[in-house]
């Protein structure tokens, strides 16, 4: 552990003129005391550490000081390349390498460049979850993504419903995070198949390493999955009349290809210069969850019983508001 301290601080007095002895305790996450005697064991061990007296005094390396420790391990360069993902990275347990791949590039960088970091940082920022949640960390997340990243095999058990498990030995591809929920995308058999990380009851990892499909393309099969899905559910269809205004707005209210494909079939706009269209929607409630948010931009035709919800919905509507 503290080898591991020493070589973190050389890295950051490389990569900065000087640092402070709160600076450095905060950085390494110890005691102003400890960074004192670690400077000193450096120094004795023949690395330029020189201690600056007085109030903007620090330490810093002297004579340009150059460590060669600054190759990358496998794990760091992986987790570098998801640093755009602070939490996500935290979440799998690798925010430690990405934090030290970072820190092995940063003293790599010339003194001009070694800002880069802190500037992009301050002008990219991703946040991976949807709004109005706080998604909660599946707890069998590290164990999925050590798995992941080592191409090991997985025996999981994982609940499809509420009294129904499977036990399954999986090679798990790859890790999603959409809308704050994580999914693994993994082979079973012969088959790929996606895993909600939090319907996981157990998973074992295994020594056994599974050999890699390097045809496999995560993006491309997570695409082709997510519109399957999305056309799965898509299992009811109802037709409305939507103003011009409900025909702007219908793709932000239900599934966007769904609405493209329905108003790319509809006719010409009525004499009220409304437009008759067949949408399909997962459900009848949920059409109405959704359809709602147009307000009087759209009138339901069919089917009747979701027609005569909506009617008396405005019925309560104009008493309340009489």
């Amino acid at each position: 552990m503290r080898a591991a301290r020493l070589i973190k601080m050389v890295l950051l007095l490389q990569s900065r003129p000087s640092m402070t002895a709160s600076q450095l305790a905060r950085e390494l996450e110890v005691s102003e005391r400890t960074v004192t005697r670690d400077a000193q064991a450096l120094s004795e061990a023949g690395v330029p550490v020189y201690a600056d007296r007085g109030r903007a005094g620090g330490y810093r390396l002297v004579g340009g000081y150059r460590t060669r420790l600054t190759g990358l391990a496998r794990h760091e360069a992986e987790a570098l390349f998801l640093s755009g993902l602070p939490s996500a990275l935290r979440e799998m347990g690798l925010d430690d390498a990405a934090s030290a791949a970072r820190l092995k590039v940063t003293a790599a960088l010339l003194p001009s460049l070694r800002d880069a970091s802190r500037t992009a940082a301050q002008r990219f920022h991703l946040d991976a979850p949807a709004w109005y949640q706080d998604p909660a960390t599946p707890e069998l997340l590290p164990a999925v993504a050590e798995a992941v990243w080592d191409d090991r095999l997985v025996l999981a058990r994982y609940r499809r419903r509420a009294s129904d498990e499977v036990e399954r030995e999986l090679a798990p591809y790859g890790l999603v995070l959409k809308a704050g929920v994580w999914y693994v995308c993994a082979r079973a058999g012969d088959d790929y198949r996606v895993y909600r990380i939090d319907r996981f009851a157990s998973v074992d990892v295994s020594e056994t390493r599974f050999v890699r499909d390097e045809g496999f393309d995560l993006p491309r099969f997570w695409a082709d999955r997510a519109a399957q899905f999305a056309r799965s559910i898509l299992r009811t269809e109802v037709t409305v009349r939507l103003s011009e205004d409900g025909v702007r707005r219908l793709p932000h209210a239900v599934d966007r290809a769904a609405a493209d494909e329905a108003l790319a079939g509809a006719g010409r706009p009525d004499a009220e210069g409304r437009r008759t269209v067949v949408l399909p929607v997962e459900s009848a409630e949920v059409a109405y969850e959704q359809l709602l948010a147009l307000g009087p931009e759209v009138e339901v035709l069919a089917p009747a019983a979701l027609r005569e919800r909506f009617a008396g919905t405005a019925e309560r509507l104009r008493d309340l508001y009489r």
